[in-house]
């Protein structure tokens, strides 16, 4: 049986996800390794080791769907938070680049190539999500 539940997606094309403003480090660093891995590390390891292969959608269910036995469909019947929600974005100093058909890389926000995207008028910006709660 075919679902017709409305599909939502963590995807964005052509944007660049700044780490957040309240960041508390100024160089990319990888989240450390657990007796279990987090989820910031998984999704590090699967962007840094294939930059531009995954989509968001990709990334965030293998690290959070999958490892829960729920199918792709019904993980995304719901609404999932995207790269702006990500430990690596508020807490770790990552940038996440979408590229034209929505596959991500990752760039510390030290680097020239994170300096770049960020000066880059043809992207699009967002910042990711603050640390601070209101």
């Amino acid at each position: 049986m075919i679902s017709s539940a409305k599909q939502y997606s963590t995807n964005y094309f052509n944007t660049f996800i700044e780490a957040a403003e309240d960041c508390p480090v100024r160089d990319g660093a990888s989240p450390p390794m657990k007796a279990s891995i987090t989820v910031a590390r998984a999704e590090y390891e699967m962007i840094i080791e294939n930059p531009y292969r995954y989509t968001s959608d990709d990334v965030v269910y293998a690290t959070k769907g999958a490892p829960n036995g729920i199918s792709r469909n019904a993980f995304f019947s719901k609404g999932q938070p995207c790269f702006r929600a990500s430990a690596l974005t508020k807490r770790y100093g990552w940038g996440v680049h979408h590229d034209n058909e929505g596959k991500v890389a990752l760039y510390a926000i030290d680097s020239d190539e994170y300096r770049r995207l960020a000066a880059d008028e043809s992207v699009k910006h967002v910042r990711a999500m603050s640390n601070a709660k209101k």
